[in-house]
């Protein structure tokens, strides 16, 4: 496998892991958490390789200048299209999708709206639908308007994803959609062993079904 230390917009960091006969690139960004090297966006970048899909991780400005503070959307939109330019660079060759964990995902969906950009779909991994026990569905009233297939990759217990909630977006938006429950699985992917019905590993399980869900779409 091939990683590669790149620069975003000539000053952010990132990584481009690519496995063996990659054909298809997942554009991941992090959350508001914590930076691409987290071990959550380093789990899902490796169970990914291990579905010979390739991801380019990075870091929105704020996390490279050390801040808690998040950037605001237009920051981290520009963020996301300078992260797919230099994705198309790197690797002229793969098809490119776009996504990230929690926040990363939520301003990928805004960034597909704000600027056209060679990407063949979203994958949301725990997409943040609400904050903290404050349930409703305003985060993904824009959804609506993006033409694109999109897979959410929710974990059963994601306090930031009520069940009925999320699947009531998902319902909406239709045939673009398609949503895979993590079993046990919270929005950081910690899971309940003894009650989990299925004996993968939670990156696995959510690599597997991403990349069935980007090889349906090879264009």
């Amino acid at each position: 496998m091939q990683t590669s230390a790149l620069k975003v917009a000539g000053r952010l960091s990132a990584e481009l892991m690519r496995p063996e006969g990659a054909e298809r690139m997942l554009v991941l960004a992090h959350g508001a958490g914590a930076d691409f090297r987290h071990a959550n966006m380093t789990g899902i970048a490796e169970a990914l390789a291990r579905q010979r899909v390739a991801t380019l991780r990075f870091n929105f400005p704020f996390t490279e200048q050390g801040r808690r503070r998040v950037d605001g959307q237009t920051v981290s939109v520009k963020t996301l299209v300078d992260a797919v330019t230099t994705a198309r660079e790197a690797a002229p060759d793969l098809e490119l999708f776009i996504g990230g964990h929690s926040y990363g995902g939520r301003m990928a969906s805004h960034a597909v709206l704000a600027q056209e950009m060679p990407v063949s779909g979203l994958v949301f991994c725990s997409f943040p639908l609400h904050p903290p026990k404050k349930p409703g569905i305003e985060r993904a009233e824009h959804l609506d308007r993006i033409p694109l297939p999109m897979l959410f990759l929710s974990g059963t217990r994601d306090g930031l994803a009520e069940p009925d909630l999320l699947s009531e977006v998902v319902e909406r938006l239709g045939a673009r959609a398609t949503l895979h429950w993590l079993d046990t699985a919270d929005h950081s992917y910690k899971v309940l062993k003894r009650k989990r019905l299925i004996e993968v590993d939670v990156f696995d399980e959510l690599a597997g079904v991403a990349a069935r869900f980007m090889n349906q779409l090879d264009v």
